[in-house]
């Protein structure tokens, strides 16, 4: 195929190629209803792992990932404490009630 692209820089091909077949399987497992074993959040914790590093390894190689400078980090930690300490004083004061 000409010009196309590596599988490295599309990260959930592999996923989508694989997952094709076993889509056309019957969702309804034990009689749970609503339930699938389909997608992402359906997989175990260590697959996931796998096909984020993909798109990870895939972003570096295109250029296109962010890396935090140590000052961009610092102010993400300080925004998500101030956050958390404010979510914690509005739960404190509900409780008093």
């Amino acid at each position: 195929m000409a010009g196309a692209v590596p599988a490295i820089h599309q990260p959930f091909a592999f996923f989508r190629s694989t997952t094709m077949a076993s889509n056309n399987q019957g969702n309804n497992q034990g009689g749970k209803s609503g339930s699938s074993n389909r997608g992402f959040a359906s997989m175990d914790p260590q697959r996931q792992r796998e096909i984020a590093s993909q798109g990870g390894r895939a972003a570096h190689e295109k250029g296109t990932a962010h890396e935090f400078s140590s000052e961009e980090a610092r102010e993400a930690g300080r925004k998500g404490g101030m956050a958390r300490s404010q979510n914690n004083r509005s739960n404190n004061a509900s409780n008093k009630k």
